[in-house]
């Protein structure tokens, strides 16, 4: 652990807090964690979907000053439609578009010559265009950290060749992946290191970039928060759950997936069976599955109930990166899981014993119906996944490797940087 007392500034294209979902979680879990040992700022976009004055509420229990940009460019309806033609005929990413927000420089530069920061933490790679090596006259440079939630490139590429969705939104990401490829990799090379969620990342990126100083911060949960608690209701033994924002091209292909091709296997194989999907927006071709037993229930505003009552948790993902945080929040709340491969994608279980994998539908049904049928079998599994989540997949012990890699990077002269990778698997220390 990094034992000096850091200024860090965080920079991300959304803010970190409440977390709603996914990126949020990560960000305001090592934030959190970080916050009791160092001084943190952050200087965020903020689009119309957040309440500005909430989230600078929220953040400010951990940041000594919070900077939100208002952000213009939507990433929803009419106006992102706008942003994806415009990028068709622009040199430069959809992604690059909705974050180029010329105030958010001008925040930057206030903050940057005012303070000296010893760590910029860049979050995702889309605003790597800004200029982040600033501080005040005679003072040293801050080291710029990117934090990679996922190869984002190679996301689009996997939706554009994925054989999903329509040929018009496949033809799309064939063409923005590319351009979003030059732009990430460009931002990853210009940082002094590279943190990503899972040693698969690790290997994708420095394919790409073997120049890069990288580390493996995985994703986590707050085990104090997401863990069995005696007043939530007990596990039904027929409801299965999954949960994750709806708008997200990973979860809508996981969730038609399994709609189609595995709940009917275990629908009609289990009659009192009953599928909950928890999350936000989802899309008409989602809402179109809905009946009796196929629920969308929408933002929930807390999870823990439901995840409770679930006799099982599914992760039926076919396209991403990095790790899955549902899958360690489910792990923390004790809920054995079904997953195929790559939804446990950079997850250090032992299969049987922490969660099960199934990259087949008959396989991946049978194995749901092994947990209706079988209570005890799921209450075997999801206590072994508490135990896992809370020893390796806390965000302490997450804080605490990045800390570590932060003082790596203070200890290596930015100009001399040698190629090296450090992977953070904790050791069950807590």
């Amino acid at each position: 652990m990094c034992q000096q007392r850091l200024k860090i500034l965080y920079v991300s294209p959304m803010p970190s807090s409440p977390p709603r979902f996914g990126a949020q979680a990560r960000m305001h879990g090592l934030m959190k964690q970080l916050a009791k040992r160092h001084d943190l700022t952050a200087v965020m976009l903020v689009h119309d979907d957040f309440d500005i004055e909430e989230c600078r509420q929220a953040m400010q229990e951990h940041c000594r000053e919070v900077v939100l940009v208002p952000n213009p460019n939507g990433w929803e309806g009419v106006i992102k439609r706008v942003a994806q033609l415009g990028s068709l005929v622009s040199t430069r990413s959809f992604e690059r578009l909705v974050s180029s927000v010329p105030a958010l420089q001008q925040a930057l530069d206030r903050v940057l010559q005012s303070t000296r920061f010893d760590i910029v933490n860049l979050e995702f790679s889309f605003l790597g265009y800004c200029n982040l090596r600033q501080a005040p006259p005679g003072e040293r440079l801050p080291a710029l950290v990117v934090d990679s939630h996922n190869i984002d490139y190679d996301l689009a590429r996997q939706y554009a060749r994925s054989g999903n969705g329509g040929l018009a939104r496949r033809g799309y990401a064939e063409v923005n992946w590319r351009k979003l490829r030059r732009e990430e990799l460009a931002a990853y090379r210009n940082a002094d290191g590279v943190y990503l969620c899972s040693a698969d990342d690790e290997r994708r990126l420095l394919t790409e970039a073997p120049e890069a100083r990288t580390a493996v911060i995985p994703n986590a949960a707050d085990v104090e928060y997401y863990q069995p608690r005696p007043t939530d209701p007990q596990p039904d033994g027929r409801t299965v759950v999954f949960f994750g924002a709806l708008s997200y091209a990973p979860n809508i292909d996981g969730v038609l997936y399994f709609a189609k091709d595995i709940w009917p296997l275990i629908a009609e194989a289990h009659p009192e069976a009953h599928c909950k999907i928890i999350g936000n927006r989802p899309p008409p071709s989602l809402q179109a599955l809905a009946g009796p037993r196929l629920e969308f229930t929408g933002f929930v505003p807390d999870l823990r109930p439901h995840l409770a009552e679930a006799a099982a948790v599914i992760v039926p993902l076919r396209i991403g990166g990095g790790t899955r945080l549902k899958i360690v929040e489910a792990m923390a709340m004790g809920k054995a899981i079904v997953s195929t491969t790559l939804g446990a994608e950079g997850i250090e279980a032992v299969l049987g014993q922490d969660l099960l994998i199934e990259d087949q539908p008959e396989a991946f049904a049978n194995a749901v119906g092994r947990l209706l049928a079988d209570p005890g079998l799921a209450t075997r599994i999801g206590h072994s996944a508490r135990q896992l989540a809370v020893q390796r997949y806390s965000w302490n012990v997450a804080a605490q490797a990045l800390e570590e890699f932060y003082g790596q990077i203070l200890g290596s002269s930015s100009s001399n940087l040698t190629p090296r990778t450090t992977s953070f698997i904790p050791d069950g220390s807590n």
